[in-house]
């Protein structure tokens, strides 16, 4: 695999390594007069620090003509190396408001998140024996994102990366408060996980966050399918030139999932029955999950748009069928 590979005079593409299926996040160098930008960094690894070591050796990049750190959002194979950057560069991190509230909700004093994300998965039906591992599968992110940065705020609008002037437009579903990086002129946009050529990005519902990611999800594909994109740099494979038809295609992927899944409910199911009926039974902690938060996701759109209903009963258990 190629791990580093320049597209023009002023984009690096650097394939920093993950410890998961992914197998690499996309991270992205920017050249500018005034420095580097570095969009999405990494997890930070001990595989991701030589890398980067190597990558800046190589082209002689000190680490103080790095001028900002941007983040697409807060997931930690995006935000994670942040910190570690802004420690050696002394370079501002720019991430939007709500990414933020998430970053302190996740990782902050006695992630907060964690007590309400098990609490949820409990009311749709996952086992105790699950939750007690996925309590420890969370809890070993913190190394993976630490030290935390000071975080720039950062909002839709006009951001500078390199010498060239981007539109920063939030694009919510897949992470709240999610960044696409759009450059009307040259047709380049920086997507993040929102769009990903091979892959469909998982939008999953985190209590407190969004009330309706999927239907935020697709609502914003479809508003920036109609962006003129020569070529799309995503977060995960490769850059890709075919934007606008791979955002309609993930539409119809969530439609197809949603009849999927109401056609399941006939007999009524907690989530993680469809999820499991959905995505199977051999799931990694990891795996399960994002599969649960994104089964989840759809329930709500589904009950949202009056097809599926919660089921009244006097268990704190949460169950579903058709309308």
């Amino acid at each position: 695999m190629n791990t580093v590979i320049e597209h023009n005079d002023y984009i690096i593409q650097v394939k920093v390594p993950l410890p998961f299926p992914l197998r690499w996040v996309n991270a992205y160098l920017i050249r500018g007069s005034n420095g580097y930008t570095v969009i999405d960094p990494g997890l930070r690894t001990p595989d991701a620090e030589a890398l980067w070591h190597a990558v800046l050796d190589e082209r002689k990049i000190a680490f103080e003509h790095v001028e900002q750190i941007v983040l697409t959002h807060h997931h930690p194979d995006h935000y994670g190396m942040a910190g570690w950057f802004q420690e050696r560069t002394g370079a501002p991190v720019l991430l939007s408001e709500t990414g933020w509230r998430q970053v302190q909700l996740l990782w902050g004093e006695e992630q907060p998140m964690s007590a309400l994300l098990f609490e949820l998965f409990f009311q749709h039906g996952l086992d105790a024996a699950m939750l007690e591992e996925m309590t420890k599968h969370m809890a070993s992110f913190v190394p993976l994102v630490s030290p935390q940065p000071q975080i720039t705020l950062l909002g839709e609008g006009p951001v500078r990366l390199g010498d060239r002037v981007y539109e920063a437009i939030e694009t919510p579903g897949h992470a709240a408060g999610h960044l696409i990086f759009y450059d009307a002129e040259a047709e380049i946009m920086f997507c993040g996980d929102h769009v990903l050529p091979q892959i469909s990005p998982n939008v999953s519902f985190l209590p407190q966050v969004e009330a309706n990611p999927l239907g935020a999800y697709l609502g914003s594909l479809r508003e920036i399918s109609r962006l003129s994109v020569k070529m799309a740099f995503p977060g995960h494979r490769e850059p890709w030139s075919g934007f606008s038809a791979r955002a309609a295609e993930l539409v119809r992927h969530h439609e197809e999932r949603l009849v999927l899944m109401e056609q399941k409910l006939h007999t009524p199911l907690t989530a993680y029955e469809v999820c499991r009926a959905t995505f199977g039974d051999r799931l990694s902690i990891h795996q399960m999950r994002f599969a649960l938060s994104e089964t989840i996701a759809h329930l709500i759109l589904l009950e949202a748009e009056g097809r599926i209903q919660q089921l009244e009963q006097a268990s704190e258990m949460i169950r579903y069928t058709v309308v």
